[in-house]
């Protein structure tokens, strides 16, 4: 099926679509966009904080740098392959939850992705304001609000825009970090600090919680970002171009700011943006390094803002029974997005990273099981085979609630209960474990094994073959069953 990775030049700059299906006709792009995407929005701030807390949290560089490796590589694999769903399917990720959790009981795991979002939008955006308070020479707050009115435009904007930027912030990115390496290189003793090995499962594990919450807190959007690439795209090279742009930006951004906190003599907490700037130098020099900094977030909080309106929308048009959202629709539910994001961050700026450090570890009690149920349907039970019409529809095939989704993601956010060790909570078994937060592996294998069991025993019917709506005048028209005709035709 050849299909013309130019159309997009002839689409609007505002995008038409939301959370429906995109038509092949509509369908553009390539897959180093994916890549470009993804490296651009790890190579940012956010994630150099991320890698600094291994080592501002008790761990030696060495063992932080590997334990953060193989973190990456885990929660890059689960992101990836929620990636990989994209093309295939032509829709949103969280919409797709539909088959597993019912049109109505998809709302439930749908609720908590709103609430990451926000989390993730609130803190990049304190971080984002320091950097437009230094450049523009105003306070953290008038920071956080000019920040916030380009992430509102650009999101509104949609799709293209999005991936526009990502490419740019790609290469702005790259640079900045490669100048930001050899200034530290000049400065530091890195032989010195990797010399310096002192392990500990305890810190080790907290390295690998970091890099693998990280990524897999991409899960619940990462496919809205490919859903546009033809649905010829193959499902591999999808899975190693986002999920290679993911891990080697999220990994170059993590080993910064582990040297960065090595090195830093207690420096670096509470003044994170400031430190890495000033690894670079002064004057011009630091004006572009808090420029690419600021930059560097438009990326990944408009990710934020827009899984955030994917949600909302999916949750409404659950109960409405339409998948369709105007514009107008669009811009309020963005504006309430970031407005709550920026009022959060305005809140709780000047306690940003112990927060941060809870916030993410916390988040995978409520999205490792979502991913497990959503991988093991889309892989192994249904391989594939979702009836699309259907997801709109509550008397449909998938219908209001699926008890057995349901009942498997409840099941793995309690069974971590005993294992997760936060500020919100600590589990009972934790101090039996030496302090290791293991909660995630739990979250993710347990799930996974429960509702494969269950589903290959009790799962509803699935279709012959992936059954896709009618298209008007698209230039290939799927293939559909009588079935899918039917319920296409609805």
């Amino acid at each position: 099926m050849a299909v013309n990775t130019d159309r997009a030049g002839n689409k609007p700059l505002i995008e038409r679509r939301s959370i429906d299906y995109i038509p092949e006709a509509e369908r553009h792009g390539r897959l180093f966009s994916q890549f470009t995407l993804w490296m651009g929005a790890n190579l940012q701030i956010t994630a150099i904080v991320t890698g600094a807390l291994a080592v501002v949290l008790g761990g030696d560089v060495f063992w932080s740098l590997i334990g953060l490796l193989i973190g990456q590589l885990l929660g890059g694999g689960v992101m990836a392959l929620h990636a990989a769903q994209g093309p295939k399917l032509g829709l949103p990720q969280m919409i797709s939850s539909r088959v597993q959790f019912g049109v109505y009981g998809a709302a439930i795991p749908i609720v908590l992705v709103c609430l990451m979002y926000l989390g993730f939008t609130a803190t990049g955006t304190v971080l984002s304001g320091q950097a437009l308070g230094q450049l523009f020479g105003v306070s953290d707050s008038v920071g956080i609000l000019i920040f916030a009115s380009v992430i509102v435009l650009v999101t509104v904007l949609g799709y293209r825009v999005i991936h526009w930027i990502g490419r740019v912030a790609s290469v702005i990115g790259v640079i900045a970090f490669v100048f930001l390496f050899w200034r530290l290189m000049s400065q530091t003793d890195v032989g010195a600090l990797l010399q310096i090995r002192h392990f500990s499962w305890s810190s080790f594990l907290l390295a690998v919680s970091l890099a693998a919450s990280w990524q897999i807190a991409f899960g619940p959007y990462v496919a809205d970002y490919s859903r546009y690439l033809p649905s010829n795209t193959s499902a591999v090279k999808t899975f190693f171009a986002a999920g290679a742009g993911s891990v080697v930006g999220a990994q170059v951004a993590m080993i910064l700011g582990v040297f960065a906190a090595a090195s830093a003599n207690g420096q670096f907490a509470g003044h994170e943006v400031a430190y890495i700037v000033g690894l670079g130098g002064t004057g011009a020099t630091a004006a572009l390094l808090y420029f690419s900094i600021a930059f560097g977030k438009v990326t990944i909080s408009t990710l934020n803002s827009y899984g955030s309106f994917m949600c909302i929308a999916t949750i409404i048009s659950g109960f409405k029974g339409h998948l369709t959202v105007t514009r107008l629709q669009r811009l309020v539910f963005v504006l309430v997005i970031v407005g709550t994001a920026t009022l959060i961050a305005l809140l709780g700026q000047h306690s940003f990273l112990g927060a941060f450090k809870s916030f993410i570890l916390f988040l995978l009690a409520f999205f490792t099981p979502w991913s497990a149920i959503n991988l093991v349907d889309y892989y192994c039970i249904t391989r594939e085979r979702y009836d699309v019409p259907a997801l709109a529809n509550p008397n449909g095939r998938y219908g209001r609630w699926n008890l057995l989704g349901i009942s498997v993601y409840v099941f793995g956010v309690l069974v971590q209960l005993p294992f997760i060790s936060t500020k919100f909570y600590t589990g009972p078994l934790v101090a039996a474990l030496g302090d290791v937060d293991i909660s995630w592996i739990i979250g993710l294998v347990l799930p996974a094994v429960v509702y494969y069991v269950c589903a290959k025993k009790w799962h509803s019917a699935v279709p012959d073959q992936l059954i896709l709506p009618v298209e008007q005048n698209s230039v290939v028209q799927p293939k559909t069953s009588g079935a899918g005709r039917a319920a296409a035709q609805a």
